[in-house]
């Protein structure tokens, strides 16, 4: 069919309602308010869940200068080598479910997730066997001996959320990719909420002191992924996507696979840019304060991907339901809007930042002064 004529002027703007075309040629709006509607709710909860691990980094902090820095070379470590890994494996989710979704091949949303969380759980096993040795591969790594023992301490009764934390990806991003995103932060929350009490009655309340903080963000993560799993088997709008487990969903393992290693390989490169900066900190004199101080800074930049995170789970959603559809030209247009949302956000979210460099700033030197 063809395109119906564009009888405007030569400089792409009609003369009546100049300012209105022009606005509409540059950005789409209601695919643009689609977007951000999804994105914001992404946002809130994996900024929620992420808390959960900050929280109990937190507490470990408060018992002393060394724990402080134990448990953020802890945290680092479990995101390059586990964290990170999960995320990005589970992202194969957002092509797969996606497009069986847009395609209404709604049985198949269900076989993925349970391939993806058989992958997961292998994947688990090997990481947690990494995590187990992780005071000689630190030591080895030229990390301050009695932090690498905090850090190692913190990491081994970090390794049953290990478990769940990639199970809770993915089914995130099976609901994800049905664009059920409200909920999502409800259920990210309350077990935020619930996860202070766990973690000040151990860290405070026992005897367990250190190892209270790692084993509450475990037993936190494990709520999480126990309340959305709940969720998705008793909830009604869920009756076309799960249809229980199956054993067809081993026949799929390989095509998820397939998907999931370079999801996951690009992911960790970008956390891993970031990330070794808390390693090359424990290289630096004074590693209790340099590795903290790093740490605090890296987390911080972590509160802004999570930012741009929510902003791509919309594009990805958008891209792949449009495209299981059959819509490749609306796919297209969708991926525009991104990118265009995409420098918007960087030029917003820079300006706090630059604010807060000098004060940012100001704090480091004085710590380094005291020391």
């Amino acid at each position: 069919m063809a395109a119906p004529l564009n009888l405007e002027s030569a400089n792409g703007c009609s003369a009546e309602g100049t300012n209105g075309r022009c606005w509409k040629k540059v950005m789409d709006f209601p695919e643009a308010k689609v977007q951000i509607l999804f994105a914001v709710p992404m946002v809130l909860c994996n900024l929620f869940y992420f808390s959960i691990t900050m929280v109990s980094v937190m507490f470990a902090g408060h018992l002393g200068e060394v724990e402080l820095a134990g448990s953020t070379l802890a945290n680092s470590w479990a995101t390059v080598t586990g964290f990170a890994f999960m995320i990005g494996s589970s992202g194969a989710l957002e092509t797969l479910c996606g497009q069986s979704f847009g395609a209404k091949m709604y049985k198949m949303l269900g076989i993925y997730l349970q391939a993806s969380c058989i992958i997961s759980f292998f994947f688990s096993i090997i990481i947690s066997i990494l995590w187990f040795f992780t005071e000689p591969i630190l030591v080895l790594l030229h990390q301050d001996p009695e932090i690498s023992r905090m850090a190692a301490l913190y990491m081994k009764y970090l390794i049953p959320g290990l478990f769940a934390f990639g199970f809770l990806q993915n089914i995130l991003r099976f609901l994800q990719t049905q664009s059920i995103v409200i909920p999502l932060v409800m259920f990210s929350v309350i077990p935020l909420g619930i996860h202070f009490g766990i973690v000040y009655s151990l860290v405070k309340k026992t005897s367990l002191g250190f190892k209270g903080a790692p084993m509450a963000a475990s037993i936190s993560i494990w709520i999480s992924f126990l309340s959305l799993a709940m969720y998705v088997v008793l909830a009604d709008k869920f009756k076309n996507t799960w249809k229980g487990w199956s054993f067809e969903s081993f026949r799929y393992i390989i095509r998820n696979f397939k998907l999931a290693l370079p999801s996951a390989a690009m992911v960790c490169l970008e956390f891993w840019a970031f990330d070794i900066l808390v390693f090359l900190a424990g290289l630096m004199p004074n590693p209790e304060i340099t590795t903290s101080l790093i740490a605090i800074c890296v987390n911080t930049e972590n509160i802004a991907y999570m930012i741009t995170y929510g902003l791509s789970a919309a594009a990805s959603t958008r891209v792949s339901n449009e495209l299981g559809a059959g819509n490749p030209d609306r796919a297209k247009q969708a991926m525009a809007v991104t990118l265009k949302l995409s420098v918007l956000l960087a030029l917003v979210r820079s300006t706090p930042y630059k604010a807060s460099d000098q004060g940012l700033q100001g704090e480091v030197a004085g710590k380094t002064w005291q020391y």
